[in-house]
């Protein structure tokens, strides 16, 4: 019997690299950002795909990493995890010079469209690397009139140094004024949440801040207006809501717990709406970007 078209659709697209680490720096919270010479990687990953990482030969499971930022150009990939047990404890542990065998570039990501130019963009904790991803690739899409406001929440201490925003925007709160600076620098303005009191945080959660200004738009300026997320569920839930509320789009990157990651296990397959009703599908290789509506349907 012949093998279904969508369960080669990926089969050319993923590469295997032996990834050498360029830098590795950590950040409070046990959290870390590692470049890696991935070129194979870097030439064709997209806001919203990841990495499938051996941490050390030691672990046979490999670990499912967001693609932060890459270098076409110079072939390489940035990605940000924090650690959770043993496994990205001995990620931690490399260093320069050190080899990193990963699959990649993995998954579905993010689709701006044309008659959506204003980007929201809506990330928690490990979920903000794909929104700096796609803020990067929006900003070389300016010519076409793609703009982004980014809004990342956080109950760790960010992974950057926060500063005050040389950018203003509408319906912020007095005195919400944090930033990421490499977005700053970009020429696109982000805002930062945090229930832990950071300063010049907002003192909520991400929908929190978004709604305050969504809630401000002309109605011909909503219009425009496309939501993108990536963080836990719970926060994916809130997002798909406030995308409701307001009448627009929304698509979200799920996070979920991943064996292969290139679709042979479908142990990461969740229940997605269809045109023809209920179907499971692998957030690795389906997604993990889906139409918030057809996930979070309440």
């Amino acid at each position: 019997m012949a093998e279904p078209t969508t369960s080669r659709a990926h089969r050319g697209t993923i590469f295997v690299e032996n990834a050498v680490v360029v830098s590795q720096q950590e950040f409070a919270g046990r959290q870390y950002v590692l470049r890696l010479t991935a070129p194979e990687t870097a030439a064709r990953a997209t806001p919203g795909s990841f990495a499938h990482v051996s941490v050390d030969p030691s672990v046979p499971m490999r670990r499912p990493l967001s693609i932060m930022r890459v270098d076409r150009n110079e072939g390489w990939i940035e990605l940000l995890y924090k650690i959770h047990g043993e496994g990205l404890a001995h990620l931690a542990s490399r260093r320069a010079g050190d080899v990193v065998n990963l699959l990649g570039p993995i998954g579905q990501g993010f689709k701006p469209h044309a008659e959506r130019p204003r980007a929201l963009l809506i990330g928690g904790g490990v979920g903000i690397p794909p929104m700096v991803f796609l803020a990067e690739a929006l900003r070389e899409r300016a010519a076409e009139g793609f703009s982004a406001l980014a809004i990342l929440g956080s109950e760790l201490p960010f992974p950057f140094r926060a500063r005050p925003s040389t950018i203003m925007v509408p319906g912020m709160p007095d005195g919400v004024i944090a930033c990421m600076p490499l977005l700053d620098e970009w020429g696109i303005p982000s805002r930062l949440t945090s229930k832990a009191g950071f300063p010049g945080c907002h003192d909520g959660y991400v929908t929190d801040l978004a709604r305050l200004w969504l809630a401000q738009l002309e109605p011909s300026i909503l219009a425009e207006v496309e939501i993108f997320s990536c963080g836990p569920t719970p926060m994916l839930k809130a997002v798909a809501a406030l995308a409701r509320e307001f009448n627009l789009p929304c698509q979200v990157s799920l996070e979920e717990y991943m064996a292969c990651a290139v679709g042979g296990c479908a142990g990461c397959a969740v229940e997605v709406q269809t045109p023809s009703g209920p179907a499971m599908k692998r957030v690795c290789v389906d997604g993990p970007v889906f139409e918030a509506s057809t996930v979070f349907v309440n």
